[in-house]
């Protein structure tokens, strides 16, 4: 990310973080600001914040680094979506490996705001005009369920629910190698890596962000596992990340795993499109009629491939 320039501030009252910024930041909005702290450019005291709300005392210090504004055009294509579920308020889309979510530098079309677009003028703009609609993201190469807020007022309650943690996402994925405890609790702070900006990495408690993820074994197989991912917390590269942390990489995670083009089962050649990582199952509370959803969708035709293939192994 392209840093054009720092700003210093020292709070002179008792105020919300994103509160006290828009309004010494000129045409900068509380969403900006959360996107800001999302990718780890505000600090307090010296230390990076994780929330918007945080609150803030009097001669706090506080540090803004401001990134390059991409001068982005987020335009309608026709490109085929995979609807799981629509209604007025919502949309729970698969979303395939290979996607990107929104535009971004070096990602300017094809994404799937581009595809929602075409799709439906109603999408939330909470997240801002290149964000439409959308609640939460998968990385590119990560493949699943996600969803996507038709208004403002379903996408706050949704982001709420993910904070709160009622709603609850499910990931599946393989691992290179057997893990020693086949269930268990991995929590650990992430922070973005300083030698690479595009990874992060675990750091010390007075660091970073707090991740959470429940794992279990699912199948266990020669040299492999297929291992139930549960996100307790939503923190970038999350899953890839912690599993990298056990000493089981994702199979086909070319930045925290093995850099390789395809994987050889029993003398057969699978061809490796990204990580096999995908978000299976989400439960939340609709927003409008407070009904319970509960949504599952089979990995895709690549990741079932190569599992059917380690099941014969």
């Amino acid at each position: 990310m392209d840093i054009i320039k720092q700003e210093e501030f020292v709070a002179d009252k008792s105020i919300r973080l994103d509160t006290f910024l828009s309004e010494k930041l000129e045409n900068t909005s509380r969403s900006k600001i959360k996107n800001w702290i999302d990718e780890n450019l505000i600090e307090v005291n010296n230390k990076l914040v994780n929330k918007a709300g945080y609150k803030l005392n009097v001669s706090d210090k506080i540090l803004v680094k401001i990134p390059r504004i991409l001068e982005l055009s987020a335009k309608p294509q026709n490109i085929k979506l995979d609807i799981i579920y629509e209604d007025d308020d919502l949309m729970v889309i698969n979303k395939p490996q290979g996607m990107v979510v929104h535009p971004a530098c070096g990602n300017y079309d094809s994404t799937l705001v581009n595809a929602l677009m075409y799709h439906t003028k109603n999408l939330s703009n909470v997240n801002g005009e290149f964000r439409p609609g959308i609640v939460h993201r998968l990385d590119k190469d990560t493949s699943g369920l996600l969803l996507i807020a038709k208004n403002d007022f379903a996408h706050e309650n949704l982001s709420k629910q993910i904070q709160q943690k009622t709603c609850k996402r499910f990931y599946k994925a393989i691992l290179i190698g057997t893990l020693k405890n086949s269930e268990g609790i991995i929590e650990t702070n992430l922070i973005r890596s300083l030698k690479d900006r595009k990874k992060y990495e675990v750091c010390l408690e007075n660091k970073g962000k707090n991740a959470i993820t429940l794992y279990k074994t699912l199948e266990s197989f020669k040299g492999y596992s297929l291992v139930e991912f549960e996100l307790k917390t939503g923190r970038t590269h999350q899953i890839r990340v912690h599993s990298k942390h056990l000493g089981h990489p994702i199979l086909g995670d070319r930045v925290y795993g093995i850099n390789q083009p395809n994987v050889k089962i029993n003398g057969e050649n699978f061809k490796l499109l990204g990580q096999l990582l995908h978000a299976y199952k989400i439960i939340f509370t609709h927003p409008k009629t407070q009904k319970i959803m509960e949504f599952n969708v089979n990995p895709p035709e690549n990741f079932d491939k190569i599992l059917n293939a380690l099941r014969k192994y």
